[in-house]
This record gives C-alpha cells, sequence and structure tokens, in this order.
C-alpha cells in the first residue's frame, strides 16, 4: 500500500522534522567513469519528513542494521559499504515505516549533472540550495514549524546561514507563515541522518548504476523529481514531472 498524499500530522499544520542527505558529488569530470577519477553523471538529494513523535523511529530501524550486520557500532556505515542482504533489509525497513506510519514521507530530487547550465556549475550554492527548494518548499510550507537537519559533512557548500536565508525568502515570496530553523548534526551520531543516506544510496544507485532491485522495493513510496533531464528543461526551470505512485 502505497502512502497518501498527507498523513494526520501534515494536516496539524504544526511542525516537521525533515533530514536531508545526499548521493553523488558536485565534480563536473564526465570524460572518466564515476569512481575512477570522474564525476558521478547524477546527483541526488533525498528527505525524509517526520513528526517529533515519530522521530525515534527510523533510528530503531538503523540499530538493527548495525547489530544483524555486526557492524562497528563506533564507525558510521554507509549506503557504500553496505553488502547487498543489509541493503535489501534496509529498503523493506523503510517500506514498513512509511506503511504503517502515514505521517512519514520520503522525497528526492535527482538531477542529471551533464545537463547543467554552466552558470549553475561554477556556483555549488546556487545548485544545492535551488534543488532543496524545488523538494521541499511545497512540503514546508504546510507547516508552522520546520526542523531542517542536514548532514554537515557531505556535500560542501557555504554555512547554513545561506541555506538559511534563501530557504527564509522563499517562503516569504509564497507567503507561508512557516519558519525555518537549521540543524547541523553529524551523521557519525545521528542514526536517522545515516537512515537517510541510505535512501539517497538506494535513489542514487537506480539512476547512477541502473542497479534498480532495491529500488523497486522502495518507489512506491517515494515521490522522485527529476531535474534537467529533457532536452528542452530551461537552465533555471525544473520539470513539471514527479514520479509516484498514487
Amino acid at each position: 500500500m502505497a502512502p497518501s498524499d498527507a498523513g494526520p500530522f501534515f494536516f496539524l499544520g504544526l511542525l516537521v522534522l525533515i533530514y536531508v542527505d545526499e548521493s553523488g558529488d558536485l565534480g563536473w569530470s564526465f570524460d572518466q567513469p564515476y569512481g575512477k577519477r570522474g564525476s558521478s553523471r547524477y546527483l541526488t538529494i533525498a528527505a525524509m519528513l517526520i513528526p517529533d513523535a515519530l522521530d525515534h523511529l527510523p533510528a530503531r530501524k538503523v540499530k538493527h542494521l548495525y547489530h544483524a550486520g555486526r557492524w562497528d557500532k563506533t564507525r558510521e556505515k554507509k549506503w557504500v559499504d553496505m553488502p547487498e542482504a543489509s541493503r535489501e533489509t534496509y529498503a523493506k525497513s523503510a517500506v514498513d515505516l512509511c506503511a504503517k506510519h502515514k505521517e512519514v514521507a520520503y522525497r528526492a530530487i535527482v538531477v542529471n549533472k551533464q545537463r547543467v547550465a554552466p552558470n549553475l556549475r561554477a556556483d555549488s550554492n546556487k545548485l544545492y540550495n535551488y534543488m532543496l527548494k524545488l523538494l521541499l518548499l511545497d512540503e514546508m510550507r504546510r507547516y508552522r514549524h520546520v526542523t531542517l537537519v542536514p548532514d554537515p559533512r557531505s556535500i560542501k557548500v557555504e554555512n547554513g546561514n545561506c541555506l538559511h536565508s534563501y530557504l527564509e525568502m522563499a517562503l516569504y515570496e509564497i507567503e507561508a507563515d512557516t519558519t525555518v530553523e537549521i540543524l547541523n548534526r553529524d551523521s557519525k551520531s545521528c542514526l536517522n541522518l545515516q537512515f537517510v543516506d541510505m535512501l539517497a544510496g538506494v535513489v542514487g544507485t537506480h539512476y547512477e548504476f541502473k542497479k534498480s532491485n532495491h529500488w523497486e522495493t522502495l518507489k512506491p513510496f517515494v515521490r522522485v523529481k527529476e531535474l534537467f533531464f529533457a532536452e528542452s528543461t530551461a537552465a533555471l526551470s525544473a520539470p513539471p514531472l514527479q514520479k509516484h505512485r498514487a
């Protein structure tokens, strides 16, 4: 059963936590294969929206992965280092979480980097912030207060003040009565960010490597936007395409 567009917490319109992580990089070297002196062809930003009352549940799923895989708890386990069995367990666990709790939502945006305009390539902040706005603005406007939790160790962009001001201005322009707080947490000590790293890994692996078995498990529960995929896509306009199952 796929998730509804909005759960009960959505209609309360109070507050939400949004965890954000990425898959891919902001390099622009496409003459070599990715991972062999070449850059990723796609950049994925994934997000999990969750109410505070359920904030402990993704961490519980990640703890189970550490225990089942007998992983070293003092070292963060990234998606790229996870064995296939653990990846499949994660995908099923993420489905279970979203299916049982309609207030939890997964979102992602994927950019085809080879079609990104030069002005965006020259400014990593511009592209990253633009992607976040397209991914989250319509979600954020539904709440009175949003706590955005990115992983500061992932893609290196300007400090959070730049992103904070950008999002606040974007919300102001659409007359949204929403306040935004950015809470920087290191994924090494934040299991919910590790959960979203894995979510980004599922989506990113599907696009980057065409390995889609885990994506097939999870995709009914992830709403994905694609940016700069169509030949006619303008440099600063996102296509209205949203791939999801209602």
